[in-house]
């Protein structure tokens, strides 16, 4: 978690506590960073970013009770954000040119997909052993070199990229729909 999701996530928490200093620190926070986001994705600026801010404020507030405390509170926040500038958008009848869903200088670094392809990835290379495992994490996950994931795990270069190749087979073979199911046989 960014020192920014930990930082909003608490001020949220207490905010929904009653602390009306924390809310009031959260969404001035809040409209610091999203001024410049609502503007860089506009056409014509700040007049209208500004009401897209104080939009978004207000949603913030209004449906604080949706919200769910066990997950990252930029990206609910960023969710919000997105729906008022979409809803701009739409009625203005513009396209935007920047990408909407570029956020990453605003928020948390990782998002709610981000966890769980972390948390399937991490179920799928628990069916190897542990270290096959480190290997694979280390060369295709961290993006190490075959040499120096082979010299951490005290592998030849060699050995490592058979290992690397069999559990990927094995995963490959334990993941992958059978040819067999998808009406293709070996006579094919």
């Amino acid at each position: 978690m960014t020192d920014r999701e930990a930082l909003l996530k608490a001020l949220m928490l207490r905010g929904l506590a009653g602390d009306a200093a924390a809310w009031r620190v959260l969404l001035t926070d809040m409209g610091g960073h999203l001024r410049p986001f609502f503007t860089r994705r506009l056409y014509d600026g700040a007049a209208d970013a500004e009401d897209l801010v104080q939009e978004t404020l207000i949603a913030i507030h209004a449906k604080r009770a949706t919200w769910d405390s066990s997950q990252p509170f930029t990206a609910w926040a960023f969710s919000i954000a997105r729906h008022k500038l979409i809803d701009h958008l739409r009625r203005q009848g513009r396209r935007p040119t920047a990408p909407l869903d570029d956020a990453g200088d605003l928020f948390a670094d990782h998002t709610v997909e981000d966890g769980a392809a972390r948390h399937d990835l991490t179920r799928v290379l628990a069916l190897l052993p542990m270290r096959q495992r480190r290997l694979i994490e280390d060369i295709r996950v961290q993006g190490l070199s075959v040499a120096e994931a082979a010299e951490r795990h005290g592998y030849s270069v060699a050995a490592a990229k058979v290992s690397v190749h069999r559990s990927l087979k094995t995963l490959t073979a334990r993941f992958a729909p059978s040819r067999v199911h998808e009406g293709i046989s070996d006579e094919d």
